[in-house]
């Protein structure tokens, strides 16, 4: 992977786009699996604890006016906790695994 090379993974084409890495939150991630990446294949999980971002992370409103995790700023690598396969389920949806706490 370039960014594991790099140290830096500094977003999608759509992050880079909107100016900041679109991060979900646990309770948030299946519902956007659901939405953005259903039937894409070779998908990971990284884990990332928030406060490990600093002042980078902005939390704003966003799908029904939820607050989701914004990163203005490339991800350090080093700051991954965990990278999991998400392998499509029978209906097409990312299966994220168990997340959060």
């Amino acid at each position: 992977m370039r960014s594991e090379a790099a140290g830096v993974y500094a977003g999608s084409a759509l992050d880079l786009a909107d100016g900041f890495i679109h991060f979900s939150a646990a309770d948030q991630a299946r519902e956007t699996a659901r939405r953005h990446f259903a039937g894409q294949t070779d998908l990971v999980v990284l884990t990332v604890e928030a406060e490990s971002l600093g002042e980078a992370l902005v939390w704003e409103p966003s799908r029904g006016g939820a607050l989701f995790p914004h990163l203005y700023g490339p991800l350090p690598v080093s700051l991954v906790r965990e990278v999991r396969a998400a392998p499509l389920g029978e209906d097409g949806t990312p299966d994220l695994g168990p997340l959060g706490p």
